[in-house]
């Protein structure tokens, strides 16, 4: 292939035909240039200006608003008015009932089955709809749920799942198809989505309790207020990266709107789709434990009443169905997903295919549990169960003794643990506790400007504004040096190992089963095991903050890297660029989108899990959402998870450029 055919990506990441742009001289361009000297001014200004009217490094307490009686008022008029204002009775009512015959038909459903009934039926749909492979697997997950003595309480989690993943995934296609179609709509969803995703479920369990009571409706609008962004923010990324050339060949064709969206850009955009399906499941899961701290039954319980009495060994019994659960439906959707469209020759035998299919799963399954009927056993017999506690609690404690210090040459993990704290936690949050307010306020303006519009440095200005505002601007500094650390770890591991994994597919598979589990295994599983290696402190928050963030940043960087289009790939190749510049000049560039979103996602995740790292030490504002929601205290829970989303919509704007930033009309 000749340079000038190659696609222009390609030449300009090869430097065929332009000169090469040093980072120094792309930041100091004439618009960034003009930036930077509007911001000196202003600084050299308002700064002597603010520091003589408000000195010292805290936010001013005569700027700040005690909004806790407002919230006190709130939360009383709930209670008082729950069972009798018409918003209750004849709106929000009419859902909870909705959600519990949901939700109870799904479990009643799986009851009368049986157990045997549910694995047949379930491992014929799996065949069904993913191949054999797949058949085996969710097979084996439901005996090895049933030999944990965990049947009941998988097929109450099943049940809650079926409805809140369904939920979660027709909102979040709802919303990602809005955001992806409109511009306007892409701006206006983007800051819902940061909220959804970033506030933290124990800020909005309690407002959700005051409402709907304890029980499966909470539960599962909690799950839904985490679970669906990630679906709406993949489908917008899919519809708005769509191929221009095939769009346009449609549309030359005569295509109305409605007929390109079905015939071309939802076609197009079917793998980040299914990744949207997938990372759904996999927060949906993860929200179990939490969600059954508001009267949700199932697995979830039994792994948090474990962790109340410190049991690691039932923890993890309950914790191992909830991560086969996950990836029983991960792979059956995705390889569902893999089918639609393929040669109907390829998909399995004839006999198959088709309704006689479906009917044959049916009849085999009503005959499976008629079998369970007869025997008597409607429930997994509780004289096959295995006990695992025990050993995994020994060898907890083997761990602990062998590894947490004395270990020759490179310490022990408590030593890991406390360099990390002295070395990097420490240092990271006096210094942004010792920075005045004003200049925190400068530089989170000039780098979200910087990257972007002037709308975008107004909008974290303000975010950082409302922390102070809201008098937990200490503490805040504390939660945002915990997610930085964490946030560059994962960030570094997630694009090196993405890099890698984009590059060998069998990496990729011996991977996907470990960041399955590393991504479905509750939060709530890790701080016990990490608080044994680590102690307790913000080191052991950070480090389980990494590993459960980890597994999302690969995914998607692993995506986006071999999503990159394959004519510039074999342009780059023809002219003989190593892997190397390949990597650094072509995959890189095309695929930011994609990294960028990695980013976004590391950071909603991190900040998660270091919020439940206030059960373990973490302190900030973690510990203040921790202590309202166990207390009652709306205004402390509530001010903290607001503090929280508003650094989420931080950290959000200062590394993710606008969409008029990368097309060229930024301000």
């Amino acid at each position: 292939m000749s340079t000038a055919s190659a696609p222009p990506a390609a030449r300009r990441g090869l430097g065929a035909d332009t000169p090469k742009v040093g980072p120094a001289q792309a930041l100091l361009g004439h618009r960034g240039l003009a930036k930077l000297l509007l911001l000196v001014v202003a600084a050299a200004v308002l700064v002597p200006i603010v520091h003589a009217k408000w000195p010292g490094a805290p936010w001013p307490s005569d700027l700040t608003v005690d909004v806790s009686g407002p919230l006190g008022r709130t939360s009383d008029w709930i209670i008082d008015n729950r069972d009798s204002h018409w918003l209750f009775v004849y709106f929000l009512g009419h859902f909870s009932n909705a959600v519990v015959i949901s939700v109870r038909a799904v479990y009643l459903l799986l009851l009368a089955l049986g157990w045997t009934g549910v694995t047949a039926g379930l491992t014929l749909i799996a065949w069904r709809v993913a191949g054999l492979r797949i058949a085996a697997t969710a097979l084996v997950s439901f005996v090895v749920s049933g030999l944990l003595g965990m049947w009941v309480p998988t097929m109450q989690t099943l049940a809650l799942m079926v409805v809140a993943v369904a939920v979660s995934v027709l909102v979040g296609v709802l919303l990602g198809l809005a955001a992806g179609l409109s511009d306007r709509l892409f701006r206006l969803l983007r800051p819902v989505l940061d909220t959804m995703q970033v506030l933290p479920a124990f800020a909005y369990l309690l407002p959700v309790v005051l409402v709907f009571g304890i029980g499966v409706p909470a539960a599962l609008l909690a799950t839904v207020i985490y679970a669906a962004p990630p679906m709406a923010r993949l489908t917008a990324l899919g519809l708005r990266g769509a191929d221009a050339g095939v769009l346009e060949a449609v549309s030359s064709l005569g295509a109305t709107g409605r007929q390109r969206l079905l015939t071309a850009r939802l076609p197009l955009a079917r793998k980040e789709l299914l990744l949207g399906v997938n990372q759904t499941i996999m927060m949906a899961l993860s929200m179990v434990v939490i969600a059954s701290m508001i009267g949700a039954a199932g697995l979830g319980d039994r792994v948090y009443q474990a962790l109340a009495s410190v049991d690691v060994g039932a923890a993890l019994a309950a914790a191992v169905p909830i991560v086969l659960l996950a990836i029983v439906m991960d792979r059956t959707t995705a390889a569902a997903g893999e089918r639609i469209g393929a040669d109907p020759a390829t998909t399995g035998p004839q006999w198959l295919r088709g309704w006689p299919a479906w009917a044959g799963i049916a009849v085999v399954t009503a005959a499976f549990a008629l079998v369970g009927r007869l025997s008597g056993s409607l429930v997994w017999p509780t004289g096959w169960a295995v006990d695992i506690a025990r050993p995994v609690n020994d060898f907890k404690e083997w761990m602990v003794n062998h590894l947490y210090s004395g270990v020759p040459v490179i310490g022990g993990t408590a030593d890991w643990a406390a360099h990390f704290t002295n070395w990097v936690l420490n240092p990271l949050r006096d210094g942004l506790t010792a920075l005045p307010w004003y200049l925190t306020l400068l530089l989170v303006g000039a780098l979200a400007w910087l990257i972007g519009t002037w709308r975008t440095a107004l909008t974290a200005v303000l975010a950082m504004a409302a922390i102070g505002v809201l008098g937990v601007w200490k503490p805040s500094m504390n939660t945002l040096s915990q997610v930085l650390a964490a946030l560059v770890v994962t960030l570094v591991l997630g694009f090196g190992i993405g890099v890698l994994t984009a590059g060998s597919k069998r990496l990729e598979a011996i991977l996907r089963p470990v960041l399955d589990v590393m991504q479905t295994m509750p939060q709530f599983v890790y701080l016990i095991p990490v608080v044994a290696l680590f102690a307790v402190g913000r080191a052991p928050a950070a480090a389980a903050a990494v590993v459960y963030a980890l597994p999302a940043v690969i995914r998607i960087t692993t995506q986006g890297l071999r999503q990159v289009d394959p004519a510039a790939m074999e342009s780059a190749r023809s002219l003989g660029a190593t892997r190397w510049q390949m990597l650094r000049q072509v995959q890189l560039p095309l695929a930011r989108p994609a990294l960028l979103l990695a980013v976004n996602q590391g950071v909603v995740l991190v900040l998660a899990v270091v919020i439940i790292g206030g059960l373990v030490g973490g302190g900030a504002l973690g510990y203040d959402v921790v202590t309202g929601l166990a207390t009652g205290d709306l205004g402390l829970g509530l001010v903290a998870g607001v503090a929280i989303v508003c650094l989420g919509l931080m950290l959000d704007r200062v590394t993710q450029p606008t969409e008029r930033r990368t097309t060229g009309k930024g301000a």
